[in-house]
């Protein structure tokens, strides 16, 4: 079929689309911010339907003035965030519980203590950790009155974003999702790839709730109409955000690894058909081969990334925009030994402790709205470093290169001093919204609008980082991180 891919990259803080002609060329875009809901401590929400307004319009956005045919959806989400809805009325029961929050806490630590761990581990790759969907779908079931029962009676959908969007483009005919997204439920047994039994039971989730669960690349439905798009379009391509800008960066063959630069952030390495086991912190899931098979992957994330920035710009109001960050941090050498750890939501991989709190260390009379913005920046890198620290390990071998992406990657001191941490090459590309790219290479192939062969041209190179520290500093300056990253972990 030809005709243009639309891409529809539904992200933390916004929701973006990017529609690509046939030769993978960028010729429309939207976007679309929407609210975030804190209603306590530690709880991160969204509006469910304020997120398929903001897809709207951005559908309308990129095809504004436009008589492309569309042969294609793609849809990239982020990842966890989770929605209860009934399925006669389409209606959330809830607020979205997005991937960030943190009140299922409690939960894990409990399943923890009994013993559950190990068996999560070796069934879905995963942790007991409030991150995942599993537990947020159960606080649902358990908290909202009446809604286990409903659920059993086979009243209530779950879904991930993924599965949401793709629930109302279609009108309510398709509920499904796809193995990328599947693999961050806790409730999908890598292995066999299909839902599993046990962790359903360990977590009191209704079988009747769950989407099925198809192929990366096919079909998972056709739109209505809905204005701004014809009734008939098949929806061929969907991935989590992170596998999608990992396929979106070609980074199909073992060995090659993404980092993405968002509010968290995220690493991937990419391990093909062989399923390995983290001995250093690090996830286990599903990720896409060259033809948008089910292959796997190493994954690490970062909680507090870019995230750590807008904080900065929207709580601390030391920035009037995240891009000034840069210009911020150059006015001063270094941080004049201030380190931030913006454990705002717990650390994620590879400490996975949710107890550490946000800590500002090494805090002199000197230090000033410059040094903190230039730690801010230091801590996402020092993150990441830690991450590609433990898949070194676990891959034993090291690795020399690392294709980055996302909104922070634009900022040049982060990018140098990301490889100077870590002592390898950083490759940025042109397009760096690798999850729309990731998201429309899939539909196309689902499509049969392109062939694996023709994807390369989706992630041209922009430029090379190369490292320039030395190894005695490089040595030093982690140290000191560390130690900070100990004050963060104290508990009182």
């Amino acid at each position: 079929m030809r005709g243009a891919i639309l891409a529809i990259d539904q992200g933390t803080t916004g929701t973006h689309s990017l529609l690509f002609d046939e030769r993978g060329r960028v010729v429309g875009r939207g976007y679309r911010p929407f609210h975030q809901f804190y209603p306590k401590p530690g709880w991160v929400e969204h509006d469910p339907e304020e997120i398929w307004k903001t897809c709207l319009d951005v559908i309308g956005q990129a095809l504004r003035g436009r008589r492309a045919k569309i042969a294609a959806i793609g849809i990239t989400n982020q990842r966890e965030t989770t929605i209860l809805w009934d399925r006669r009325t389409g209606k959330p029961l809830h607020r979205a519980i997005v991937w960030q929050d943190r009140r299922t806490a409690p939960d894990c630590a409990r399943l923890r203590k009994a013993g559950a761990l190990a068996e999560v581990r070796r069934r879905t790759g995963l942790l007991l950790d409030p991150y995942f969907s599993g537990t947020k779908l159960a606080w649902l079931l358990r908290e909202i009155p009446g809604a286990k029962a409903t659920a059993h009676r086979g009243r209530l959908a779950f879904g991930t974003i993924d599965t949401w969007l793709i629930w109302k483009l279609t009108g309510g005919r398709s509920h499904v999702t796809d193995p990328t997204n599947a693999s961050r439920t806790l409730l999908f047994n890598l292995a066999n790839r299909e839902w599993d039994d046990s962790m359903l039971r360990l977590l009191g989730v209704p079988r009747a709730v769950l989407p099925e669960v198809r192929p990366s690349a096919g079909e998972f439905g056709r739109t209505v109409s809905l204005g701004v798009l014809p009734a008939g379009v098949p929806v061929t391509g969907v991935a989590g955000d992170q596998q999608a800008a990992l396929f979106g960066q070609g980074c199909v063959r073992s060995g090659e690894m993404k980092v993405t630069y968002g509010t968290g952030g995220f690493l991937l390495l990419q391990t093909g058909p062989r399923l390995v086991r983290s001995r250093s912190g690090l996830l286990t899931t599903i990720a896409c081969g060259s033809a948008g098979e089910a292959t796997y992957a190493l994954e690490g994330s970062v909680f507090i990334a870019g995230a750590a920035i807008q904080w900065l710009r929207d709580e601390l109001k030391l920035l009037k925009t995240a891009a000034e960050s840069e210009v911020v941090a150059r006015s001063v050498p270094d941080t004049a030994g201030v380190h931030l750890v913006p454990a705002f939501t717990g650390l994620g991989a590879p400490w996975w402790d949710a107890g550490a709190r946000g800590t500002i260390t090494g805090l002199t009379r000197g230090a000033g709205r410059a040094h903190l913005v230039r730690a801010a920046l230091e801590a996402i890198a020092f993150q990441v470093a830690d991450v590609v620290a433990a898949m070194r390990r676990d891959l034993g071998r090291p690795i020399r290169a690392l294709r980055v992406d996302g909104g922070a990657c634009r900022n040049g001191l982060l990018m140098q001093f990301q490889s100077d941490l870590l002592d390898a090459a950083l490759v940025r590309p042109k397009l760096i919204e690798t999850t729309a790219a990731g998201a429309a290479g899939l539909a196309g192939l689902g499509v049969k609008l392109w062939t694996p062969s023709d994807l390369g041209r989706l992630h041209p190179v922009d430029r090379v980082f190369r490292p320039r520290m030395g190894a005695a500093l490089r040595r030093e300056r982690l140290a000191g991180w560390h130690l900070a990253v100990a004050q963060a972990r104290l508990t009182i």
